[in-house]
């Protein structure tokens, strides 16, 4: 199971086999149940994850109770909530598993330790972090320049797996529109 981690380090940053063994002897692996949490507001977050198998949604609810999903992670995508991870604050957010899900947990103590201990650890996950905001630069931009509708078809686009995998009502808070718009969408096929 850690061997999905490594190789996944590997494709950005080379690890050693000592520097390999130091990670997978610092993590450790987690099977969360279906609409189990792993954070729920008021908590701080203490851990990052790694998808194994499975999918995780991080979502909030807004003050007219509507829910919001701000990310998924599937098989070999990092989640957290990174404010309340960086800063060891309360989340606003909820962490879930949409699937029955494993992941590798890795904690912020263990994390600060390895960036001294493993130098090539800080290259990958700043790398990841530059992928993930480069991502996140394009989603806000295609909230404000593109309608729902073309928002919807590309994501269906590139990501096909979630269209099989995350319940529509989940895609359509993601993507920023009801279920029922979403339908309505879906019915123009």
């Amino acid at each position: 199971m850690y061997n999905s981690l490594i190789e996944h380090i590997n494709k950005f940053a080379q690890l050693n086999a000592e520097e390999a063994e130091l990670i997978t002897k610092s993590v450790s692996l987690k099977i969360i149940k279906k609409k189990d949490f792993l954070l729920k507001p008021g908590q701080v977050c203490k851990s990052n994850y790694f998808v194994i198998k499975g999918c995780l949604r991080l979502y909030f609810i807004n003050r007219k109770e509507t829910e919001h999903i701000t990310q998924f992670a599937i098989e070999n995508w990092w989640i957290t909530d990174q404010d309340s991870f960086d800063h060891q604050l309360p989340s606003d957010n909820y962490l879930q598993a949409v699937e029955n899900t494993t992941v590798i947990v890795l904690e912020k103590a263990v994390l600060d330790d390895l960036f001294i201990r493993v130098p090539q650890l800080e290259r990958y996950f700043r790398l990841i972090l530059q992928m993930v905001y480069t991502a996140w630069q394009r989603r806000i931009k295609y909230i404000y320049n593109q309608t729902d509708e073309e928002r919807y078809r590309l994501f269906s686009q590139r990501f096909p797996e979630f269209m099989q995998r995350v319940p529509q009502y989940m895609i359509a808070s993601y993507l920023g529109f009801t279920p029922q718009f979403l339908s309505k969408i879906r019915a123009k096929k």
